[in-house]
């Protein structure tokens, strides 16, 4: 492999000059030997996993997949042809193993490996010690990886090669002192990023001088735990960008193309949550700029492969300037798929092959427009904190051509503390931004998931909103509209009357089923067709409490007209009420006529909850249950504790038994999700106890540090 300094050299000789052109043969690259690949080792797990079996499959290649304890049941270890445990349930003692790996592939005796996202894919001692164990290494030259994976270097190597870049510091003194006097001569608000960093990990932003030194020990802290580097650069930030970026792709024998550019301005917690391609409102001329620009960016390191050159585009003035390459397949690939018609997996597997590229510049056609819907266990209204637990129920949206269901998990698996919580990703595309849009709504209306907290109710109320239906995106969408976003919950009267008709009447259906069963049993040999429960002449007066709603319905069952009436007030009002639950395929459907108007749902109940889905997406309740606790503590209760916001690791401990903090202090760091949360004292207070040591599990809602009591 030509070494890091060679390369630079020659990419310098060739900036050096501006009169002679950027072309790829002036530039290092692999050679460009044809290599068979029929046995492939993926170094990732669940949906990108499956992704890469499933194009691997179409091309005759076996799949060895590795997992973790936590993901022995898992479904990509389902698919694959073979599947190796590599170590504990924690990534760093499995999917970051790159010797275990490498020993696993050797083992299996496979020609390749595949990375997928995150984890090792944009590793340089990873992708270097593959070449060294002879192994493709599915992705770009180490040296285009250690290039464009310092952002500082990236951002040097891309001005030198004419792609524009914004205003920052990207030097080596990292000392609190420079990095604050170089923020003054920026000009607040700075956006403080880890050299390493990618999504949303190590970044922060420091709207004023008082906040920089706490925000820079934070992404300091968080860079060094996701990337075991806590080196930091700062940039300008930019009021209201946009995140507009072009996938390219490059081959050993000097050809490289982009196929067109997505826009994933939409983010939460400087994360990306609703993608789409192309990037609505911008001209033929700005496309083209765009696409040349990431072209020129992958030629100046040599790339081979897919990879993804992000840019910072104002919203005003459409100037972009070069944010980041990532040197990887993106978790947003498929939309490109879907407008372009190509299979990027499977350009990955035959460029790594040594194959040149399938199409030309000319011969890749963007048509329609797609959008990609990432759907993640998280509580929007909680910051969109991410969460973990079993999916009791999920009933996906039909496949189809114009609709993908990106997912490792299936009913009954569960979203583990240790990864990230992406569920699924939901892949639409339409003849146009509209079409698709509508189709996305209705898809998101067919996503039902029971068991923990999602974000589809808010990716719907994303889909309907009006700015976002004009294409009017930014990096701030979410902030800027967060009260006509976060709507109000509260159910309404028909979502309360189709809950109450939903627990009447499975608990009727589970009524007869015992019924039947206790008749069987005394006659094993004789069941009466006509067979009919009295459970309806028994539900003469009923009451439904949804307990956390605080909510009770009174219904009442009409032997004249053979229904029911509901109230939802107390008896003051009436509704007429008629209905029934039927299965279609794997959904209960339910039907009900309120005041002769028939309305339908799908519902899931078990023990403890039910969820209602209706066109304005989930409603859950809470349905009371026997219990020997006492009540729910009082406000003062919960001001006497610091609770565990999520499920996930005790990072740090900030306070002991006898400390004495003031409201908004630091207490603990959590680790979730791969994510640092910092959870703060409630009130002023002294510390009575804490209750778990760093390094342990904690569960969402448990109590870790207590204060003496008010």
């Amino acid at each position: 492999m030509i070494s890091f300094v060679k390369m630079y050299g020659r990419i310098s000789q060739v900036l050096r000059n501006p009169t002679q052109p950027l072309l790829y043969h002036n530039l290092p690259r692999w050679k460009s030997t044809l290599r068979k690949i029929d046995k492939l080792l993926i170094a990732n797990r669940g949906e990108i996993a499956c992704r890469v079996m499933r194009s691997a499959r179409k091309l005759g290649v076996r799949t060895v997949a590795v997992y973790s304890d936590a993901d022995e049941n898992s479904l990509h270890v389902a698919m694959a042809d073979e599947a190796y445990r590599i170590g504990p349930a924690a990534a760093s003692q499995s999917y970051l193993r790159g010797e275990k790996l490498l020993e696993v592939a050797e083992r299996a005796n496979c020609q390749a490996i595949h990375p997928g996202y995150g984890f090792l894919s944009e590793n340089v001692e990873f992708a270097e010690s593959c070449h060294k164990s002879n192994i493709v290494f599915i992705g770009p030259p180490a040296t285009a990886i250690r290039d464009m994976g310092i952002k500082s270097t990236s951002k040097k190597i891309m001005d030198k090669a004419g792609v524009p870049i914004i205003s920052g510091y990207h030097g080596e003194d990292q000392t609190n002192e420079r990095l604050r006097s170089e923020a003054k001569r920026i000009g607040f608000p700075v956006m403080i990023k880890a050299v390493r960093g990618g999504g949303g990990k190590g970044m922060r932003i420091a709207h004023t001088e008082e906040e920089f030194d706490g925000a820079l020990e934070s992404a300091r802290t968080e860079s060094l735990k996701a990337f075991s580097d806590s080196v930091v650069l700062l940039e300008k930030f930019v009021g209201e960008p946009r995140h507009v970026e072009v996938q390219v792709f490059a081959d050993t024998h000097g050809n490289a193309v982009h196929l067109y550019e997505r826009d994933c301005s939409v983010q939460r917690r400087h994360q990306k949550i609703i993608e789409e391609a192309p990037a609505p409102g911008l001209s033929t001329e700005l496309r083209q700029e765009l696409g040349a620009a990431a072209v020129r960016a992958a030629k100046a390191v040599g790339y081979v492969g897919a990879g993804t050159v992000e840019f910072i585009l104002d919203k005003n003035t459409h100037s972009f300037h070069f944010m980041e390459m990532n040197t990887r397949l993106q978790v947003e690939h498929p939309i490109t798929e879907m407008i372009t018609g190509t299979d990027l997996v499977e350009w990955q597997i035959k460029i790594a092959s040594g194959e040149k590229l399938p199409l030309t510049q000319e011969q890749i056609q963007s048509r329609g427009h797609a959008f990609e819907a990432r759907i993640y266990a998280e509580d929007p209204r909680g910051g969109f904190l991410p969460g973990a637990g079993p999916l009791l129920h999920l009933v996906t949206p039909d496949v189809s051509e114009d609709t993908r269901i990106e997912t490792g998990v299936r009913q009954g698996d569960e979203v583990s503390v240790h990864y990230d919580p992406m569920i699924a990703k939901l892949v639409v595309c339409g003849n146009d931004r509209t079409e698709a849009l509508t189709k996305l709504q209705s898809k998101l209306l067919e996503f039902n998931i029971a068991g923990l907290e999602t974000n589809v109710n808010f990716l719907l109320d994303l889909a309907r909103h009006p700015e976002f239906a004009a294409g009017n995106v930014h990096t701030n969408f979410i902030n800027d509209h967060h009260d006509s976003l976060f709507r109000d919950e509260s159910p309404s009267e028909i979502q309360l009357i189709q809950a109450t008709m939903a627990v009447v009447l499975t608990d009727q259906a589970e009524e007869v089923e015992r019924a039947v069963a206790r008749r069987d049993r005394h006659n094993p040999f004789t069941v009466e067709s006509n067979f009919r429960s009295d459970v309806s002449t028994k539900a003469m007066k009923q009451l439904v409490h949804f307990i956390n709603l605080d909510i009770t319905t009174s219904v009442v069952f009409d032997h004249h007209r053979n229904g029911y009436q509901i109230s939802c007030d107390g008896g003051q009002t009436w509704q007429e009420v008629d209905g029934n639950v039927s299965q279609k395929s794997n959904r209960q459907v339910l039907t009900c006529s309120i005041n002769d108007v028939t309305c339908r749902s799908t519902i899931f109940r078990d023990e403890h909850t039910l969820c209602v889905f209706d066109q304005n997406g989930k409603v859950q309740y809470t349905l009371p249950q026997p219990t020997l606790e006492p009540e729910d503590e009082s406000q003062v209760g919960f001001l006497n504790k610091a609770v565990a916001p999520m499920p996930g690791v005790l990072d740090r401990l900030l306070v002991g038994p006898g400390d004495e903090v003031k409201k908004g202090d630091p207490l603990f760091v959590l680790i979730a999700m791969k994510m640092e949360h910092v959870v703060k004292a409630p009130r002023d207070a002294i510390v009575f106890n804490v209750c778990y040591k760093t390094g342990e599990n904690v569960a969402k809602d448990a109590t870790v540090v207590k204060f003496e009591e008010i």
